[in-house]
């Protein structure tokens, strides 16, 4: 997996980090690296090896969206299959088992805040600026930001960043419950990555099943549907050696 150009990937411990690694260009997203991106993704997913995935960024930006250079001169086709590979990488972050992170360092701005919203968490450095800026463009995000950021807060906030198509501190979108942590600048990686550590240290099994619901419970799935599938659940999870030893560390030591 060394052979990338656009991206790196690493492994520490049970955490997989990839990260974005055209810095020049504040890792604005072309062709190549969109494939390369997906790769990686789909081979932290398949690494039995790693139970938490960090995506961030070299320098000073996360993702400053799609390179524009290459991005406005396609043709139709071109622009279906950008399109079609774009939602490829987001469904894969969506619908992996492992608990994926955004850290995002400086600028997520465009198809970089997308792929952040599609994490299951996102920690973001103090200097963090997000935003949806495709109305400039005469444009709207193509990349499911609309769909995911109404999921994550209320319907005036979100016309308000799509509309405006503004910048967002990171601090402003912690209070509105986009952002889950906020790290200095100065160790921001290191602290993001005890945040993963923590999560790395939970069972996999449950963070799976929760994974799972909880993005069920953003479907059109009915209401008693979902209930009956928790249910199912718990109980399959109640029943393996797992969660029966965790049990019964418990009772002993409440025993004392």
């Amino acid at each position: 997996m060394n052979s990338f150009k656009t991206i790196e990937l690493k492994i520490e411990g049970k955490i997989a980090v990839l990260k974005f690694n055209r810095s020049s260009q504040l890792n604005a997203m072309n062709r190549q690296m969109m494939d390369e991106i997906v790769e990686g993704i789909r081979w932290i997913n398949s690494n039995d090896d790693v139970n938490v995935a960090v995506i961030t960024g070299e320098g000073r930006a996360f993702m400053a969206g799609a390179d524009i250079k290459e991005y406005g001169n396609q043709t139709a086709e071109e622009f279906d299959a950008f399109q079609e590979k774009g939602k490829q990488l987001y469904d894969a972050i969506e619908n992996a088992s492992k608990p994926w992170i955004a850290a995002v360092n400086g600028f997520a701005l465009g198809g970089g805040f997308e792929i952040a919203l599609s994490c299951d968490l996102i920690v973001a450095s103090e200097d963090a600026k997000m935003g949806l800026p495709e109305v400039f463009l005469s444009l709207i995000p193509g990349g499911g930001g609309t769909q995911r950021l109404i999921q994550k807060i209320g319907v005036n906030r979100v016309k308000e960043m799509l509309f405006l198509g503004g910048q967002y501190h990171a601090k402003t979108l912690k209070d509105w419950g986009i952002v889950n942590a906020v790290f200095p600048n100065d160790n921001f990686l290191s602290e993001a990555m005890d945040y993963a550590g923590k999560l790395s240290r939970r069972p996999q099994q449950s963070i799976a099943e929760l994974k799972r619901l909880v993005n069920l419970s953003l479907t059109a799935t009915p209401f008693e549907e979902r209930i009956d599938n928790e249910a199912q659940t718990v109980k399959k999870l109640y029943l393996q050696e797992e969660a029966q030893a965790a049990i019964q560390k418990f009772i002993k030591k409440s025993d004392q």
